[in-house]
């Protein structure tokens, strides 16, 4: 059938007239013009011997809430139904409306099927069918046929017709508006458009469902195989039951296993993606069962073009802002990849199957959708545009934390299917501002693996000498000084200092920069000898060039105070911290961050030369001023808190210390999160101050969590997880368990002499704790 609809009339003559294509085909009831017996298809009746409905799989699991849906459906009207069950290519949707067949075929007097995927094999279709109720009708021609069988099905009842794979519900508008009985099942890829159709959507099957279907279809021929790692293959095919029979077939085929099969997936997608195994259709592979949707998609370009990028993506929820404009042109073409089943759509997020995805990124230069040319500009758009997202987010403010919470997933799952050495620049501005996310956030394992890639790209991009390569240098250095690697990270900072002296030259403020991150390092590895004459150069240089007022300038004698101050030389710290705080209120205002932060130092300053009753008052007033500049959630105001708390611990205040390290520790935790870096320095205080308070019940249990935290945030020897090794073991001595307190002591020390070395301020004080252990409690250390 073309799809029009049919109009009988009588011509003068007195004859039946059939108007159908555009052209007349006259015929007189039981006598064609050519002699052929045209029966009257109104009373001819069916037997199920007719059925023409193709065998189910071997192996049918799940669909139960499907098929009942279909059930009820089908049963719901006392006339004609009609339901479209759609879904993505290789859903299963001809496999569930099979077995719908087999399940209800005694209801039906007569069952038939027909491949729908275009008008002329409905016409094709029904033409057959006119055959089989009246064999002597075979020389007819067959759209003459075609209109006999549509008359058949109009004037009977209780009979099943299945439209497979329906292209489009305009390709079968004709034939439901002349047929009003009977039920008709059609399955489907457009999700829209089935306007007062009942329809059902196919999902793919649960995890429990592949796993059973992957193990049946296997079993059935190789019963002993190994299925280990089978649940590892459904998941990585997306559950897809075309994809999982697929994979299972070849495993029964080759004897491979699951997780043999997992890695030939890994090293060669294209070959996997169209390996089958014998006797099973190769143009219904995982690489194929989508190119008839891809090729009725051609007519809007931009649908491949999104499609190309998406895949680039992690499968679920990806914001449509990311990586689709509003324009009109890609609303259209999102909206068809919809209708088509090829992506999930709502108002704000885009879903697509993973295996939609795997198989999109992976280049075939025989494919037309998918060339390697055009896969590599959608991986670089797809970069750039996640780069873009962040490049104006901060990732040490909560406030801008929901930006790369967005990107993340989609970020890691874009570099983790880009070889590292076809990195652009926009990879490697992503690889970089997700590190610097990632360090802040504690992670700094996955920072370091960043950060050395974008290094390394910038590297073979632009050269060693390029200001960006020189810039993701610096990011690694600072990582590896997070991660507590400071022999690695004063490395690093040093070759980039030397390379920015010798192409930026020496007084170039970002040469100035790296000399200050090189003397940050010394500090924190307890190098003062060396950290100190480095701020001194800094602060003269910058004074020289840019003037004792510029910011920059400020900056360098703030570190140089605070320097002055971790050497324990106060005096020389304090007057310092006094003269550029006085000149920050001067310069920048009282409210300038820079000028609260050095507000916060002198309080430090003052609380480590014992001065308490000029540190507390100091410590609240920046607190109270944090709160109305920067607001209770940022980092600084939480940072001010704990500080005050701190100083009440420390001036033996107990009972306004702890609360106030309670009350801390509750507002990291909700601002930043239970494993930020603050909210653990704010257990780990909280801990100490119940030790001090003789609370080891509580005491004891907090320091194990925190250890045990910061040995899965930070990773086991990381500074500050050093530090919560050894203020567990001084809890362990002041509860009297001397051999456990002892052997944890030992085992620090040797980590920290190896990690930090002997002359870090921590091992100095793990080391006198072990000295002092036989007279008196090891002493822990508190975070400020």
């Amino acid at each position: 059938m073309t799809g029009d609809r049919v109009v009988q009339d009588a011509d003068a003559a007195g004859q039946a007239k059939v108007l159908q294509a555009g052209r007349d085909l006259t015929w007189v009831e039981g006598d064609l013009v050519t002699g052929s017996s045209v029966p009257v298809m109104e009373s001819i009746t069916s037997t199920p011997a007719l059925n023409r409905i193709p065998a189910g799989p071997r192996q049918f699991v799940g669909r139960t809430t499907e098929l009942e849906r279909l059930e009820r459906a089908v049963t719901a009207s006392g006339r004609a139904v009609v339901v479209a069950v759609h879904g993505l290519g290789g859903v299963g949707k001809s496999t569930v409306a099979s077995r719908f067949a087999a399940l209800t075929e005694d209801r039906y007097t007569l069952a038939w099927w027909i491949s729908a995927d275009s008008p002329a094999a409905i016409d094709a279709g029904l033409a057959a069918l006119t055959t089989t109720l009246a064999p002597q009708t075979a020389d007819l021609p067959s759209e003459q046929r075609a209109e006999l069988a549509v008359r058949w099905l109009a004037t009977h009842q209780d009979w099943l017709l299945v439209l497979d794979n329906l292209t489009t519900p305009a390709d079968a508008t004709g034939l439901l508006d002349r047929v009003r009985t009977g039920t008709i099942v059609i399955t489907s890829r457009q999700a829209t458009g089935w306007r007062g159709i009942d329809t059902i959507s196919l999902d793919v099957l649960t995890p429990a469902e592949a796993l059973d279907l992957l193990t049946r279809v296997v079993r059935t021929d190789w019963p002993t195989a190994d299925l280990t790692d089978a649940d590892r293959l459904c998941e990585e095919v997306g559950r897809l039951p075309l994809a999982v029979e697929q994979a299972a077939a070849y495993l029964a085929q080759t004897r491979i296993t699951p997780t043999a099969y997992l890695d030939l997936l890994a090293h060669y997608p294209a070959k996997m993606f169209t390996a089958t195994a014998e006797g099973t259709d190769a143009h219904r592979t995982m690489a194929r069962v989508w190119h008839v949707t891809l090729d009725a998609l051609t007519t809007t370009p931009l649908a491949g073009d999104l499609l190309r990028r998406l895949a680039w993506c992690a499968p679920d929820t990806i914001p449509r802002h990311l990586v689709a404009t509003a324009d009109p042109d890609t609303v259209h073409a999102l909206g068809r990849l919809a209708a088509y089943s090829m992506i999930t759509l709502d108002a704000d997020a885009i879903s697509v199957h993973r295996l939609v995805q795997a198989v999109t990124r992976t280049p075939d230069p025989t494919d037309p959708h998918r060339l390697p040319t055009d896969i590599a500009q959608a991986c670089a758009t797809t970069a750039a545009a996640l780069s873009t997202a962040l490049a104006k987010a901060d990732p040490r403010l909560p406030a801008d934390w929901p930006a790369f919470h967005t990107v993340l997933p989609h970020a890691r799952a874009l570099l983790d299917h880009t070889p590292p050495d076809a990195d652009v620049g926009a990879h490697c501005d992503l690889a970089d501002h997700v590190g610097l996310y990632l360090d802040d956030q504690g992670d700094t394992t996955s920072a370091i693996t960043l950060h050395t890639r974008a290094a390394d790209g910038r590297h073979r991009l632009h050269g060693p000498d390029h200001p960006a390569t020189l810039t993701s240098r610096n990011n690694l250095a600072h990582a590896y000084r997070a991660a507590g690697d400071l022999a690695r990270a004063i490395s690093l900072y040093a070759a980039a200092l030397a390379d920015s002296e010798r192409v930026l030259g020496p007084n170039h403020p970002s040469t100035l920069t790296s000399r200050s991150n090189l003397a940050e390092a010394h500090q924190s590895a307890g190098d003062f000898a060396r950290a100190i004459p480095l701020h001194e150069s800094i602060l003269a240089e910058r004074e020289r060039v840019l003037g004792p007022d510029h910011l920059s300038t400020l900056i360098s004698r703030t570190n140089l105070a605070n320097a002055y101050e971790s050497a324990g030389d106060l005096t020389r710290a304090i007057p310092l911290q006094e003269a550029t705080l006085t000149d920050c209120e001067r310069v920048l205002g009282l409210d300038h961050p820079l000028t609260l932060g050095s507000r916060n130092n002198l309080a430090g300053a003052y609380e480590s030369a014992g001065d308490l009753t000029r540190a507390i008052p100091l410590y609240e007033a920046v607190l109270a001023d944090r709160q109305r500049v920067l607001g209770p959630d940022h980092p600084d105001t939480l940072g001010s808190r704990n500080n005050v708390a701190y100083s009440q611990w420390a001036a033996g205040d107990l009972d306004r210390a702890i609360p106030l390290l309670e009350a801390a520790l509750a507002e990291c935790v909700r601002a930043l999160g239970p494993d930020h870096p603050f909210s653990l320095s704010a257990r780990n205080n909280l801990a100490s101050g119940y030790e001090s308070a003789g609370d080891l019940g509580r005491a004891i249990p907090l320091h194990e969590a925190v250890v045990a935290d910061r040995e899965r945030v930070l990773g086991p020897h990381h500074p500050h997880t050093l530090g919560s090794r050894n203020n567990l073991a001084s809890a362990y001595w002041s509860a009297g368990d001397l051999s456990r307190a002892v052997r944890l002591f030992e085992a620090t020390l040797d980590d920290a002499e190896r990690v930090l070395g002997p002359d870090h301020r921590l091992t100095r004080t793990i080391r006198s704790n072990i000295e002092n252990a036989p007279t008196q409690p090891g002493s822990g250390t508190a975070e400020s």
